[in-house]
């Protein structure tokens, strides 16, 4: 494609990326102050600037200088003095998915994302300080800033939670009376299962913080006696898990880790696995996306975990969790596609 590309438009396409966080941070103006609703609700017809104006009592200032910077980044379009939305300007204010992207790039990535060469350079989320003094995000995430970290579960529920039910389908033909989650954050995972009929133990195992929202959020469904709650950090290698595990899930977890990391987080699993234990892990593989908007998210969202999570993991692709499961011992039994709207990825695994 690039060798076809003449100069010009090589030119223009890079003028795009330079500008990006202009573009990003008007367009959000403009969903902040109900320009880009009002454009829609006038539809088809259109509207005037001097109408936007005297609806939104906002001076000709702010509304013209959006509105071009508007028009350039295809949200809006200009016809007979008239302005009216595009589909893309409709996506951010009605697509889910871009709405909780664009929201969790703005509160909680955008400044910290300045440091993101730094982040590379020194191994370590140095983005992370505009929030607080902690090694992850993790450690911190019960005390961001409300809308921050309304914005952060908002982006990690919408897409996980799209695919449980097929996960707690796969996870319940074997029958399992005792179910590891490692990573339960909330109890979202916990929620389904009992929504499910399930009525065996659920064993939740996180940082103390995470265990403390999960417990409440245990209690408003009157499951605190289906549940047990192990506080660890599992990446230290002085503390163990809980043994006798029937079934292990791992949701949207190992990639908040290293390869390296992965490796020994398996191996500490393996180590309290029964003979029949199963282990399975989900994941949004960017490699086994079939849209390109999907592959061009993942690959983003490993900027995140760069500037702001924890400074070494990404989102991996198949081929390299595959990798890291073989390095641990652990024995692929099935890999299950396409799991829920947003093509995740199950690998079942045994010892």
């Amino acid at each position: 494609m690039d060798k076809k590309m003449k100069m010009v438009e090589a030119k223009s396409l890079a003028q795009k990326i330079a500008f990006a966080p202009f573009s990003f941070q008007a367009i959000k103006s403009m969903v902040d102050l109900g320009i880009l609703k009002l454009i829609d609700e006038s539809l088809p017809d259109g509207i005037s600037v001097e109408d936007i104006e005297k609806k939104l009592n906002l001076n000709h200032y702010t509304v013209s200088t959006l509105l071009e910077v508007g028009t350039f980044s295809d949200v809006v379009e200009l016809k007979d003095n008239k302005y009216n939305i595009t589909k893309i300007g409709q996506c951010f204010l009605y697509d889910t998915m871009t709405k909780v992207n664009f929201n969790f790039v703005n509160d909680v990535c955008y400044q910290g994302m300045f440091y993101l060469k730094d982040s590379f350079v020194n191994s370590k989320p140095e983005g992370l300080k505009c929030f607080g003094n902690w090694k992850t995000i993790y450690e911190g995430l019960s005390s961001l800033p409300e809308d921050v970290k309304k914005s952060w579960f908002d982006f990690d529920h919408f897409y996980s939670d799209n695919s449980f039910e097929q996960v707690i389908k796969i996870i319940l033909e074997s029958n399992p009376k005792r179910v590891f989650d490692i990573g339960c954050n909330t109890g979202k995972f916990e929620t389904a299962m009992f929504k499910n009929g399930y009525t065996g133990t659920m064993v939740m195992i996180d940082l103390q913080k995470q265990l403390n929202m999960a417990k409440q959020n245990m209690e408003k469904i009157n499951k605190l006696e289906n549940c047990e709650f192990f506080p660890t950090n599992i990446l230290d290698a002085s503390l163990g898990l809980p043994n006798n595990p029937d079934a292990v899930l791992m949701s949207q977890f190992l990639d908040c880790f290293s390869l390296e990391e992965i490796v020994s987080i398996l191996k500490k699993v393996k180590n309290v696995m029964l003979g029949g234990t199963k282990v399975f892990i989900l994941e949004p593989f960017w490699d086994k996306q079939k849209f390109e908007a999907a592959k061009l998210s993942l690959t983003h969202i490993s900027l995140y975990f760069t500037a702001l999570a924890n400074g070494n993991s990404k989102m991996y692709s198949c081929n390299e969790m595959l990798d890291c499961i073989n390095k641990s011992g652990l024995r692929l039994l099935k890999i299950h596609e396409n799991i829920g709207p947003f093509e995740y990825t199950l690998l079942e695994c045994s010892k």
